[in-house]
């Protein structure tokens, strides 16, 4: 050991006896203290009053940590009385007694909190975030309604304010489970939405254990699969038999509505689709109405096949045409006449309510795909691609480039031909 290690382990010494044959002060006594520097008071080995320049004074815990001296504030005089200042020191020595240095203990301490501060988000601040940080990337405004909606209904009772890092399994259940079998369908997409704030969270740092919403390997072995609980409700549709029957009254009934419906069947499309059609997507001479991205349900354009009766009905609604849409609501604007709103979805159902037909107006594409499974021989691509349904195999997706447009052409005469009762439903397949 060298000499100036010698000095200072003497130095040492002296100052913790020094410390520790302090005389243990009264509180009066301390009150009367005004000698700058460190004043001990004994009581606990260490503790002094710390006098500045200026005459504040605050409390002081000085110790040993190896080779170096650390002291440690334990907050201001008066505010913290004497009595309070000997118990925090106490509670420091015994941290020091296990190994523990109180300042890098209390520093540790301060670090957490302000982590914790900082991952502080309550489940219904996730699911808004999580909600404004995707809803761009959807289709439709209406998508991220649903999911607020059944957020608020739903989760927002029972963990809205909880903090998104502190739930766990029995939340969820308790949100899922009153709901599971009666109204199956909504608890599933409430789950699967859940699911996907738990990993958000987990994604920002705001959670660390995995999602209690998760299916596979959790919720699985606690809640009956969806398609076990509740049978999977299918649009009712109109047995092809009975379409032509049907086209032909229908072709009877006058307005908007039932003109829609007409091309809604001829065209197979989506309710949503007829009625959004604008007079700009309309190829009149090539017999193609080019639905754009937005409205279509998988996001990509889709070029209709149009047969000589659907462009029949178009050139019927240019007749009387005052409006960018085809199949305008008749409810006009009184101050600006060409202003028209689209029709409902219920327009259509009405007119197959006043027909007194047990059907929905999408449960038409289930009529047009059973047609072509067992009255035609065109291959199974040209009907989904009809549809617009998208390939589920991705490696034929693709490989497959062209939409089939022509073979389509042919498919969707052929389709308005038994539709307008042009052609026999004599068990012969039509051949593509």
């Amino acid at each position: 050991m060298d000499q100036s290690t010698r000095v200072c382990k003497l130095g040492q010494k002296l100052e913790e006896r020094a410390m520790t044959k302090t005389k243990e002060l009264g509180a009066l006594a301390v009150a009367n203290i005004s000698k700058r520097g460190i004043n001990f008071v004994g009581g606990v080995r260490g503790l002094g009053l710390n006098v500045t320049m200026y005459g504040s004074r605050s409390w002081v815990l000085r110790y040993q940590v190896g080779k170096k001296r650390r002291d440690m504030g334990l907050g201001s005089y008066p505010s913290v009385t004497l009595a309070e200042a000997r118990e925090r020191a106490r509670a420091a020595r015994s941290k020091l007694s296990l190994g523990i240095d109180p300042i890098e203990d209390s520093r540790a301490l301060r670090s957490k909190l302000l982590a914790d501060q900082s991952t502080a988000i309550t489940f219904d601040e996730a699911a808004k975030k999580y909600v404004e940080a995707q809803e761009h990337g959807w289709k439709n405004a209406k998508h991220a309604q649903q999911w607020r909606n059944t957020i608020e209904t739903y989760a927002t009772p029972v963990m809205g304010k909880m903090l998104i890092r502190d739930i766990g399994l029995p939340q969820v259940l308790q949100v899922l489970e009153p709901i599971w079998r009666e109204k199956t369908e909504t608890a599933s997409r409430l789950r699967g939405r859940m699911d996907s704030v738990f990993d958000w969270a987990i994604a920002r740092g705001y959670r660390t254990q995995l999602s209690p919403a998760r299916w596979k390997g959790l919720l699985d072995k606690l809640l009956p699969a969806p398609g076990k609980v509740a049978k999977v409700g299918h649009h009712p549709a109109l047995p092809y038999a009975q379409l032509p029957d049907f086209m032909m009254a229908l072709r009877t009934h006058e307005g908007v509505g039932s003109a829609a419906l007409q091309f809604l069947i001829l065209t197979a499309c989506r309710s949503g689709e007829v009625r959004g059609a604008r007079w700009s997507e309309f190829d009149m001479k090539a017999g193609v109405w080019t639905v754009p991205a937005e409205r279509m349900k998988a996001g990509k354009e889709h070029r209709v096949a149009l047969s000589p009766a659907a462009v029949a009905i178009i050139e019927h609604q240019r007749l009387n045409r005052f409006s960018d849409l085809v199949f305008p609501s008749p409810n006009r604007s009184k101050s600006d006449p060409s202003e028209a709103g689209m029709l409902s979805d219920m327009t259509l159902s009405a007119v197959l309510r006043r027909m007194k037909v047990a059907a929905v107006p999408h449960g038409f594409r289930s009529t047009f795909r059973d047609w072509c499974a067992e009255q035609t021989d065109y291959p199974n691509e040209v009907a989904e691609m009809a549809l617009a349904h998208a390939v589920p195999n991705k490696v034929e997706a693709a490989y497959r480039r062209g939409d089939l447009l022509q073979k389509r052409h042919r498919l969707m005469e052929d389709w308005a031909m038994f539709v307008m009762g042009y052609l026999a439903n004599n068990g012969e397949a039509v051949h593509g």
